[in-house]
């Protein structure tokens, strides 16, 4: 996401905020709005899920999502009465939460609504680590996948592990898994991927997928056939990232994302409960 647009959403949210005796709020309509649900039964299951983690967290459920009924004008020229609800910052924090973090809108939510200072450049600082998050947690996703679709197809884990660090030699330019590791020092027991910028996760994620797609398609079938697929993509991958002028292999590692996620949920909490002493 742009400066521009993370400035004009930063705008948009703060002109959505209600204040009543002091206090700040948004409505549960407005959000569904800015979150892009186009349809209130499917943005009241969301709703559902926060106030559930709102519960769990020991906070009062009805402090931070307060039921209310209001009247709306309809094409006839008719009112009907709707209903709504006030939501803390809490609330649309929970909200966000339990929205799709790769999606652009609902990253944006969770970093506003965390964020008390809503200094745009730690925003935007927080959304480039919710990026990051995101890439990986996708691609664990998209490899575990991948590992019981080639499962069925007479590879064990032993095998699944000499494909993805054949993939890993195609797009770190001759670099195995365990050389990479060795060369931006992670340690052996942990995945490579925990230490790759955003960029080098989502290229992982990308090879994988198209492996994962071909290999039903084709109905590859063993580790020599998968193994030729996986290399394949991940050496057209690193053709892609070379048209920018962007080695894989040569790209410094980044914080443990085990570390970084304790991180941004600490970061979260004292904000959080910072911004609940100011309502």
């Amino acid at each position: 996401m742009k400066q521009n647009e993370i400035t004009g959403l930063t705008k948009t949210f703060e002109e959505s905020a209600y204040q009543e005796d002091g206090v700040e709020y948004w409505l549960a309509r407005d959000l569904q709005r800015l979150l892009e649900y186009e349809q209130w039964r499917n943005f009241l299951k969301v709703i559902e899920k926060a106030k559930e983690s709102c519960k769990n967290s020991k906070q009062e459920v009805k402090y931070h999502f307060a039921d209310i009924s209001k009247k709306v004008k309809l094409g006839s020229g008719s009112k009907r009465e709707i209903e709504d609800i006030m939501l803390t910052r809490y609330a649309c924090y929970l909200i966000a939460q339990n929205g799709d973090p790769r999606k652009e809108i609902i990253a944006f939510a969770q970093s506003y609504f965390a964020l008390q200072t809503r200094k745009q450049e730690l925003i935007e600082e927080r959304m480039h680590l919710i990026e990051r998050l995101a890439a990986r947690e996708k691609l664990i996703e998209t490899e575990t996948e991948l590992s019981k679709n080639i499962y069925e197809r007479g590879v064990d884990y032993q095998g699944f592990a000499r494909i993805r660090s054949k993939g890993d030699s195609a797009l770190f330019g001759g670099n195995n898994t365990l050389t990479m590791k060795k060369k931006l020092g992670i340690p052996k027991s942990r995945p490579i991927a925990d230490f790759l910028p955003t960029i080098t996760i989502k290229a992982k994620d990308l090879a994988s997928e198209i492996t994962n797609f071909n290999t039903k398609k084709d109905d590859l079938q063993g580790e020599t056939q998968i193994t030729d697929e996986h290399v394949k993509n991940n050496t057209e991958v690193r053709k892609l990232l070379a048209k920018s002028d962007i080695k894989p292999e040569e790209l410094p590692p980044e914080e443990d994302i085990k570390k970084l996620q304790r991180r941004v949920k600490s970061t979260d909490l004292k904000m959080l409960e910072g911004g609940n002493k100011n309502n």
